[in-house]
């Protein structure tokens, strides 16, 4: 049985991409992408949209963990990492910055096949699947999957940061947050620093999103408390 579910395996050891990869459209994955760095993975991430992405810790140009950090920021697609590493510290890091499985190498091609197929049978039974990876509100539409923003039906080009930013107001709208927790859940590193950084990212946000960026209708500023996404109650 072909099975619809787009695949994205990003690693750099080009015999395991290949085995994992013939084993997956062999196991009835029809669209399998594969990529063998950091940059080439986010790239094809946004440009594929895939429906679970497999990704190995050690990358050429960087680490599986940041690209993780990138892809939490936009989507909650299920992200399973692949490595070498097995200590209990490296499981854990991979699951509390958001992965949803974590296998060791050298590992079964086949059994991670099946771990997929498990991982998307809890899925695809619950009900309203095809929209809930879309957030509304206002005037703005989100789709997770496709990482694209509307505003009133226009498409707003946003780079990724800020798509982590307003994914978080859009789950909370009306709600204060603090820059220091926005920072925790965008970057999801140590917070020194953490409020210039939050500042100019929701000031390039703003200059996007509102008609007149220095006096905000939608992203306001709460003084001394952080930010919020203002909304009509009727409009949430």
């Amino acid at each position: 049985m072909l099975l619809d579910q787009k695949i994205l395996i990003v690693d750099d050891e080009e015999d395991i991409v290949k085995l994992l990869r013939t084993v997956l459209i062999k196991e009835g994955f029809e669209h399998v992408f594969t990529a063998g760095s950091a940059e080439e993975g986010w790239t094809l991430f946004q440009d594929k949209q895939p429906d679970l992405v497999i990704l190995d810790i050690m990358l050429p140009d960087g680490e599986g963990y940041d690209v993780c950090k990138q892809i939490r920021s936009v989507s909650n697609v299920p992200i399973f990492f692949l490595s070498a590493k097995t200590e209990e510290i490296d499981k854990i890091l991979g699951f509390a910055i958001g992965g949803d499985d974590y296998i060791t190498k050298p590992f079964s091609p086949k059994e991670v096949a099946y771990r997929i197929k498990a991982r998307f049978r809890r899925t695809d039974h619950r009900p309203d699947k095809k929209k809930e990876h879309i957030l509304r509100a206002g005037p703005f539409e989100l789709d997770q999957q496709k990482v694209e923003l509307k505003k009133n039906g226009d498409i707003i080009e946003l780079k990724p940061k800020e798509l982590g930013l307003l994914t978080h107001f859009l789950k909370h709208p009306n709600r204060i947050i603090s820059k220091e927790s926005l920072y925790d859940h965008v970057w999801g590193e140590e917070s020194f620093g953490y409020d210039n950084t939050v500042m100019v990212h929701i000031r390039r946000l703003r200059e996007k999103i509102e008609e007149d960026p220095s006096n905000p209708q939608y992203l306001v500023t709460v003084k001394g408390l952080g930010y919020k996404l203002a909304l009509k109650e009727s409009a949430q």
